[in-house]
């Protein structure tokens, strides 16, 4: 393929991923068919950006989330003071960052495994139901995500010009102080360097040639074309450099003066509220990894393929590029992060979905399920990994078995790993026999490209439902409540920042036991209330009953219609505290 008609391609594939971001831009999240966005999150999260652009100060009360993500808030700051305060806005913010990382890992992934790769990469990313839902909404995932992608694409660039390493650091802290959950990245990125390091050093890079080592020789060159083996131990080091020098210069300029503020966001309202870290609470996670939330049986063969990609990957780790070897270290410590801190949230899963289009992308490619060095690993090899195996087939089957049992959890993982220990001991047993098929050419360049398009295609019909069905529920009632209250009006509940997006209304966010919770009960300057009323009363937490209970005179001035549960009748009251006689 020629570089023009790549890049006619590639753009192809960046409009349609814009087309796709942008279009309908004030309309609700999917709420039919949920895919784990929570509406009223949105204005909680741009909370403290929203405040400076409207009043002029970040901190206005004691919900302040530019301490849990300032890049994020940064950007959306950017947003409000050139475009405005609004949802298009905010949105804005994810929806480039998005479109970024459609491009981006087309990029990295044509280093990987060619012109094809890139284009089924960018057009699986692109078309991804639930990632491109995420890009768009102000929430902070679609932009932890992208700029994981942009250090993975930097570090793919680094094989052959190292100082790209300074870059891929540089971007996994940037992730990470968009959203802590991306502190598997900083460690898989460091891990990788550090691996290859030691193996540069144990190959006598580090003593009897310097790593800058400019020339290479024919042997450093990979069969496959890939990268020169020369550059890896110079890229490792300054992708340390990068992570090294990042992260200081936010702690002492960023962490450092905050650290009361930074270290209440960060460790005691993030981790030390979430669920319990006991073995018993672990197992639990584990077993519903592939089967709480639909992400993963929205995605299933791609997901297919991207597990048999890694393990691929794992097969040929030592001939393996840096990126590839990322790309595995990306999906496996991402998972741990979640089987061990939480699983119970769908937003979580989205840092995943790169890496397995990536993935599923080099497979799709090659032509093979497996590599050729596949060929070589022995069923004892195999079964010593049998535990790694058996999660793997747990992962492939969980998505399925729980179809039948949608609103079940036990049913479906018993289901699930009888046939995942099935699969394992089906694999094991006839290694021998399969491995040099699934490591044998399968298919040709145009089944990839026809599964490929299957593929988008079904994510379209799912984009195209949403859009027939279409609602702008909690905008409208974002318009309307400005409409009813002057600007500065203070209002209490986290529906109040949910809904302040449209107006210039001053939310006070109550979360558990943070935000504007301890004075919740005694705020006599404020006199409404924002809060569900159906599905029923205090919908969103128990902490705003307290409130309510506070002030036993409150009575309902307003009621607006909203989108978030499956029943599409929910409403949101506008509660006065103290009924005037």
């Amino acid at each position: 393929m020629t570089r023009r008609r790549f890049a006619a391609a590639l753009t192809g594939i960046a409009l349609l991923a814009t087309v796709l971001r942008a279009l309908f831009p004030a309309a609700d999240p999917p709420w039919r068919t949920t895919v784990g966005v929570v509406w009223h999150d949105e204005g909680a999260w741009v909370h403290n950006a929203r405040n400076k652009a409207l009043f002029g100060a970040w901190r206005l009360d004691e919900w302040n989330p530019i301490f849990i993500a300032p890049v994020f808030t940064g950007l959306e700051y950017l947003s409000f003071s050139t475009f405005g305060v609004g949802v298009r806005q905010a949105r804005l913010v994810s929806e480039l960052a998005g479109l970024a990382s459609v491009i981006l890992l087309a990029l990295g992934v044509r280093r990987l495994g060619g012109d094809r790769a890139a284009l089924i990469a960018g057009a699986l990313l692109a078309t991804n139901y639930v990632y491109v839902m995420y890009d768009r909404a102000a929430i902070m995932e679609a932009l932890m995500a992208a700029l994981i992608v942009a250090s993975w694409y930097c570090s793919t660039r680094a094989e052959r010009q190292p100082a790209w390493g300074v870059a891929a650091g540089l971007m996994a802290t940037l992730g990470f102080f968009t959203k802590a959950a991306a502190a598997f990245y900083i460690g898989a990125l460091g891990l990788a360097a550090v691996i290859r390091l030691a193996e540069a050093w144990k190959a006598g890079a580090g003593r009897s040639r310097p790593l800058e080592s400019s020339l290479p020789r024919e042997s450093d060159l990979l069969p496959d074309g890939g990268s020169y083996r020369y550059a890896r131990g110079p890229a490792a080091l300054w992708t340390l450099v990068g992570l090294a020098v990042s992260l200081a210069a936010v702690a002492i300029f960023f962490v450092l003066p905050h650290w009361s503020d930074y270290r209440f966001y960060n460790w005691q309202m993030s981790v030390e509220r979430k669920p319990s870290y006991d073995l018993r609470s672990i197992l639990v996670r584990v077993s519903w990894f592939p089967i709480l939330h639909d992400t993963f049986t929205r995605m299933w063969t791609v997901l297919c393929l991207a597990i048999a990609g890694a393990w691929g990957i794992a097969a040929r780790w030592r001939r393996a590029t840096d990126g590839e070897r990322l790309l595995l270290l990306w999906v496996t410590l991402g998972s741990l992060e979640m089987l061990i801190h939480d699983v119970g949230n769908e937003r979580r899963y989205v840092f995943l979905i790169p890496a397995a289009v990536a993935l599923a992308s080099l497979v799709l490619a090659r032509g093979t399920l497996l590599p050729a060095e596949a060929a070589t690993v022995s069923r004892r090899r195999l079964f010593l990994l049998s535990p790694v195996v058996l999660f793997s087939a747990y992962v492939i089957s969980g998505p399925i078995a729980r179809l039948p049992f949608l609103y079940e959890v036990q049913m479906p993982a018993r289901v699930a790993a009888a046939c995942a220990l099935l699969l394992a001991i089906g694999v094991i047993a006839a290694w021998p026999r399969w491995r040099s098929p699934l490591a044998s050419r399968a298919w040709r360049p145009a089944i990839a490209i026809a599964v490929t398009a299957v593929l988008a295609a079904g994510d379209l019909v799912q984009f195209w439902q949403w859009a027939h069905d279409r609602t702008y529920k909690n905008y409208e009632a974002s318009v309307a409540l400005g409409a009813a209250l002057p600007p500065g009006t203070l209002v209490q509940g986290k529906l109040a920042n949910g809904l302040a997006l449209e107006n210039r209304i001053r939310p006070l966010f109550i979360g558990h036991e943070f935000g504007n919770y301890a004075d919740r009960g005694q705020r006599e300057d404020v006199r409404y209330i924002l809060t569900y009323t159906v599905p029923w009363l205090g919908y969103e937490g128990s902490q705003i009953r307290d409130v309510l209970d506070a002030y036993p005179g409150w009575r309902i001035i307003m009621n607006f219609d909203v989108a978030e549960t499956l029943g599409g009748h929910d409403t949101a009251a506008l509660i006065e505290k103290r009924a005037r006689h």
